[in-house]
């Protein structure tokens, strides 16, 4: 017996079948990966022990202790709660725009001049399972049963993509938002990345099918955004407070020695040498008037893999360079593509006992392939 047998994961809601298509794809249908590398080293090495490749298996509840189901949890204490008729989407809660801070009591003190700052944790993709969310969140002990921020002065950290492919992106958007205002009040935080679905979607509420001039040819935000699972629902869902809070998240940040990015990719350091170079370049560019310039900061934000086989630590080497820290921590690839075992021969779902630590013990994966059966996670830094 493994010790991922002996762990298993906890029983998360089911949200409805998962779409085939699990890697983002630029018009005409091509998968953005960069080309396999010179001297065929493939890309399954990583998998087989290159650098130190591992899994770190995470302590998930065992049967009979997983989170409660949300169906039922939430239904009984939230009168805004509902379920979708005729539909196999799960139910959500109707948050709305987020609670201002004054109107928020919690028992939790602020912090002392000087104190240390709480425990941390990071969130991988959740592409719109919102009940897959509450559930994994509320393992982790950050939210109640009813969904509100119960972790005092903890910092959360979101690593982007809360849209496209699941069904209520805009759920997902109002509770990071929500938590944000009720973590504040707690005296921790909760904060968030931007994605390369972030940019795809408020690019097609912006420009629509706008023709923009892509390597492929000329394409459309609104195109490629239902190229890449983007749910009607969530835009006809869109408002105003969303896309300003969307449009100021940042795209890279630093926390306690681990570079958080959303990508696994290099293309961050073609905005900028720090980290407030990068986060102004992509904010100036979203506040400005070039379509294209927006769908090429998108195209170089869904390159991936930069930290799989030979070159991967010198890759990551390259960003901490920069921008400091000792450790990458990112979402976007999902893992069953970075070990190669998206695909089994028996068609089971892939099996995620927790964040994928390569590239010599310098990068950690967190993009646990939610939206392909496999796992969202979330997890406590430094992992070891």
């Amino acid at each position: 017996m493994t010790p991922e047998d002996r762990l298993p994961g906890p029983e998360l809601p089911e949200s409805g079948p998962r779409q085939q298509q699990d890697l983002d794809v630029l018009p005409y249908g091509s998968y953005y990966e960069p080309p396999e590398p010179v001297g065929g080293y493939g890309y399954d090495a990583t998998y087989s022990g290159y650098g130190g490749a591992r899994f770190l298996e995470q302590h998930w509840p065992t049967a009979g202790q997983t989170a409660p189901a949300y169906r039922e949890t939430v239904g009984q204490t939230d009168p805004g709660y509902r379920e979708s008729a005729g539909s196999d989407d799960p139910p959500t809660i109707e948050l709305g725009p987020p609670v201002p801070a004054e109107e928020l009591h919690y028992p939790y003190p602020q912090p002392e001049p000087g104190e240390a700052p709480g425990p941390l944790y990071v969130v991988g993709d959740v592409h719109g399972y919102l009940d897959e969310l509450l559930a994994a969140l509320h393992q982790q002990g950050l939210i109640d049963a009813e969904g509100h921020w119960s972790a005092g002065r903890s910092r959360l950290w979101f690593l982007g993509d809360f849209t496209d492919r699941g069904p209520d992106g805009i759920g997902v958007i109002d509770l990071v938002m929500q938590l944000a205002a009720e973590a504040a009040a707690a005296g921790g935080y909760c904060r968030a990345l931007m994605g390369n679905h972030e940019l795809l979607f408020l690019g097609a509420a912006r420009y629509g099918d706008e023709p923009v001039q892509s390597t492929a040819g000329t394409a459309s935000f609104l195109a490629a955004w239902r190229l890449n699972g983007g749910q009607q629902t969530d835009l006809e869902r869109l408002e105003t407070h969303h896309v300003s809070w969307l449009s100021r998240l940042p795209a890279i940040a630093l926390e306690d020695g681990h570079l958080l990015l959303h990508s696994d990719t290099t293309a961050y350091l073609e905005y900028g040498d720090t980290i407030d170079d990068v986060n102004e370049s992509v904010h100036r560019l979203l506040a400005g008037e070039g379509a294209d310039e927006w769908w090429d900061c998108f195209r170089r934000f869904t390159k991936r893999f930069a930290f799989r086989g030979e070159a991967g630590a010198q890759a990551v080497h390259e960003l901490l360079g920069a921008y400091g820290g000792h450790r990458v921590v990112h979402g976007h690839s999902p893992i069953p593509y970075l070990t190669g075992t998206a695909h089994a021969e028996d068609g089971a779902p892939p099996h995620i006992p927790g964040p994928y630590i390569y590239a010599e013990e310098l990068a950690i994966a967190m993009d646990g392939g939610v939206t392909m059966d496999g796992r969202l996670l979330v997890a406590r830094l430094p992992l070891n």
